[in-house]
Formats: C-alpha cells, structure tokens, sequence
C-alpha cells in the first residue's frame, strides 16, 4: 500500500495521478455508491427534448460503430469509464427507447383502428354487392 502524502492511497500501485484511491487489480465491495451531479437524464421525458428520429440514431450506429452520446470502445480502452456518467448515460439510453416504444405502440394502435375500420368498410361493401348482384341486372 503506498500513501502519496497529499491525501492519494495505491494499492497494488504508487500512481495515484490526483486520485484518493487508486487500485492496481480487482475491487470487491458489498455496494458501491456513486454520486454523478448535474448528470441524471430524467429530461428526457420533459416537453423540449428533441427525440433523434429512430432514421438517424441508425446512420450514426453504422457510421460510428456504437451509439451517439456513449462513448466507443477505443475510448474507453483509453480512457477507462466513470461508472456515474456512464450510469447517466444508459439510462438516457433506457428512456429514449421507451420514448420510442411509447410512440411505436401509439403508431400501431392508430393502424389497428384503420385497420378494423376498413376491414369494417369492406365486410359491408361485400353485403352491399352481393345485394346488387342478386337483384340481377336492371331492365
């Protein structure tokens, strides 16, 4: 264990680069609670949240290789990740595709009812002919 003097503990490690607690190896604990300030992302259910139509989030992923606003497996290689932030940022993931789903289930909901009605208007177009066709042709 190596103490760095300004108030930085290493384990397994002397780098402590600024950090209270640095850990060269596996971490185990019971719970672990993290505190990402300013970061939580229930704005997304607010009535100015701009939703990316389902057409871009798709262009991006095949451009990009991963989805907007989560960082690409390169930069977490480099960068290692911020279990806050990234906490943040899958709910952010969670509850656009609820939004998504949301406005699916709406969409299909409204083709039913379309559906049904025609299915409707066509049942009584076929009576309505069979009608017609049993009177025979007019003299």
């Amino acid at each position: 264990m190596f103490c760095d003097g300004v108030g930085g503990v290493g384990i397994g490690t002397m780098r402590t680069e600024g950090y209270r607690l640095s850990v060269d190896g596996k971490l185990r604990a019971a719970s672990v609670k993290v505190y990402p300030i300013g970061q939580w992302s229930d704005f997304v259910f607010g009535d100015n949240y701009k939703l990316k139509p389902l057409s871009d989030v798709e262009r991006f992923i095949k451009t990009n290789g991963h989805l907007p606003d989560v960082p690409s497996e390169e930069e977490v290689d480099k960068n290692g990740v911020d279990l806050g932030s990234m906490d943040a940022k899958l709910l952010l993931k969670i509850e656009e595709l609820t939004l998504y789903v949301i406005e699916s289930e709406r969409r299909v909901n409204a083709l039913e009812k379309k559906l049904s009605d025609l299915v409707g208007e066509n049942d009584q177009l076929k009576v309505e002919l069979k009608r017609t066709k049993s009177k025979g042709p007019k003299q």
